[in-house]
């Protein structure tokens, strides 16, 4: 399966912005591997349960805030890196990093590694 790399971080970083904990759900099994996991300075999140509590827990932590690329989406070989930023609209973000992904044969996501290049300081 040819993998569409702006498409599969269009829908990864729409999963992180989506505020309906069932609709969150369903594009996160529909997206993650099943054993898929995601990785960051604060937090290893292992299944798609761990996943999704993750992401409800950056939401509540940052509301109203929004994920967005910053600049152009890598991919080759089933692996994808990409820029983002995490901020209210219309300002410049607090918050920002890039992510390094792979994916299985069916486009799904197996591992997401987050870095984290701007935080607010506390």
């Amino acid at each position: 399966m040819a993998v569409e790399y702006d498409e599969l971080v269009e829908r990864y970083l729409a999963i992180w912005n989506e505020t309906d904990p069932a609709r969150r759900r369903r594009e996160i099994d529909d997206l993650f591997a099943a054993e898929g996991r995601y990785v960051d300075p604060l937090v290893v999140a292992e299944g798609r349960d761990a996943v999704d509590a993750t992401i409800a827990a950056v939401q509540d932590r940052f509301p109203g805030m929004t994920f967005r690329t910053v600049g152009p989406v890598d991919g080759h070989h089933q692996q994808v890196r990409f820029a983002w930023e995490l901020g209210p609209e219309g300002v410049e973000a607090p918050i920002a990093g890039f992510d390094v992904a792979t994916v299985d044969d069916d486009g799904r996501l197996t591992q997401v590694l987050g870095f984290l290049d701007r935080v607010p300081v506390a």
